[in-house]
């Protein structure tokens, strides 16, 4: 009998996937990775998984290092997709590969399935991340099999097939949208969320905090610290990263802050419209910004920007498992070195502004930088600066004057 392990959550789609991999003559074992997903009875899932009849079912927890080797290094390069997009869902897919490949090479499996459809970007992630580790790997991506969504045209046909076989899911075939939820961030749409004209805002039901209409009227004040880039205090405190992450989730949550509504660019080709909400990761971003102003080089920093939409766009699309990915984490680790430093923020209805910031390596020099009389910077030196950067346009402008 072949064998798989399958990436299981314990909803519709997996729960199906797991009965439907036993019907072609699979030995499944499920595997829920656990990225701090809310709200969830573990056991119960596990549980589930074999009375549907798993070979066996296991938890792997993963939080900790989601956040420390995936997220923050991402943060560290101000990583936003297409400007906006804080990579919550694209950051763990590699990392559930990862996990399900570990647990088939402990019990024999001779697969690896997962329930992304052949529409979206999570089949890429699962797919490429596997194959970069392991190049023999069989991945099986049922949607992507005509046998099975012929089978499963739809979410009715879906809860039909768990009546059936006795598989308790929560699912019913009305449903306003879709969501994926880790310690990070929850991502929604489908639903009444293809259609452009609703208020994404409204029509969602966020799992990570209030509105900004709904936070307090009065201002919350956090400090978050980091060294060489990496965040390593709340309010003074020395905490891991997933309580670095759970601890501003609450603060940010409680105060409207992270939420966005995009159309996005997807990896196969089309567009789509996501909702999304990072409130801790959103406070991070703008945290390690500002030290970062203090204490990197100018042209450091422009070359590090330049670069970051392109890390952006590998996690993005799945490409976190390559040469050039591993190049770019060692680059930004050498930038980042004197990333150190904490800020103060003060958090109001959605909006997030810089009170203190302070590093011990902080490039700001007031006795430069001042604007009073004195200080150590010679005005009369931009001079010759000036003379010298401008002597291509001199030339030019006898040349080839411009007209004005």
């Amino acid at each position: 009998m072949p064998s798989c392990v399958l990436a299981y959550s314990g909803g519709l789609d997996t729960s199906v996937i797991l009965g439907w991999l036993m019907d072609q003559g699979y030995e499944v074992h499920a595997v829920y990775v656990d990225l701090g997903q809310p709200c969830e009875d573990r056991q119960e899932i596990m549980q589930k998984a074999q009375d549907i009849g798993a070979a066996s079912a296991q938890i792997v927890d993963v939080q900790e290092e989601l956040c420390r080797d995936f997220a923050f290094p991402v943060l560290s390069w101000q990583a936003k997709y297409e400007g906006i997009y804080l990579l919550g869902t694209s950051i763990a897919r590699p990392l559930i590969s990862k996990a399900c490949l570990k647990i088939a090479r402990e019990v024999g499996a001779d697969a690896y399935a997962h329930g992304a459809t052949g529409k979206g970007n999570d089949q890429c992630r699962f797919q490429l991340a596997a194959e970069a580790l392991d190049a023999n790997v069989k991945v099986i991506a049922p949607w992507r099999d005509a046998t099975f969504r012929n089978l499963f045209p739809g979410r009715t046909e879906l809860i039909d097939y768990c009546d059936a076989k006795n598989i308790p899911v929560k699912a019913t075939a009305a449903k306003p949208y879709s969501s994926d939820e880790n310690c990070l961030h929850i991502s929604y749409e489908a639903g009444k969320l293809e259609e452009l004209d609703v208020n994404g805002c409204e029509v969602v039901e966020f799992g990570m905090g209030v509105s900004p209409a709904q936070a307090p009227d009065q201002k919350e004040v956090v400090s978050i610290g980091f060294e060489s880039g990496v965040p390593m205090t709340v309010n003074g405190e020395n905490l891991s990263p997933l309580q670095v992450v759970e601890q501003l989730n609450q603060l940010a949550g409680r105060n409207g802050i992270g939420r966005i509504d995009m159309v996005e660019n997807r990896f196969v080709g089309m567009k789509s419209r996501g909702v999304y909400e990072a409130p801790g990761m959103t406070l991070l971003y703008d945290a390690h910004r500002y030290v970062e102003q203090l204490t990197m080089d100018r042209d450091l920093m422009h070359l590090r920007d330049r670069l970051a939409p392109e890390v952006a766009e590998m996690v993005y699309y799945g490409f976190w498992y390559c040469p050039k990915m591993d190049a770019l984490f060692d680059f930004n680790r050498c930038a980042q070195k004197n990333v150190t430093g904490e800020v103060t923020l003060d958090l109001y209805k959605g909006n997030i502004s810089i009170s203190k910031r302070s590093s011990p390596n902080s490039l700001y020099d007031d006795a430069i930088a001042t604007m009073e009389g004195g200080g150590d910077y010679n005005q009369t030196d931009a001079e010759g600066f000036l003379r010298i950067q401008g002597l291509p346009s001199r030339v030019q402008a006898r040349r080839l004057p411009r007209e004005y």
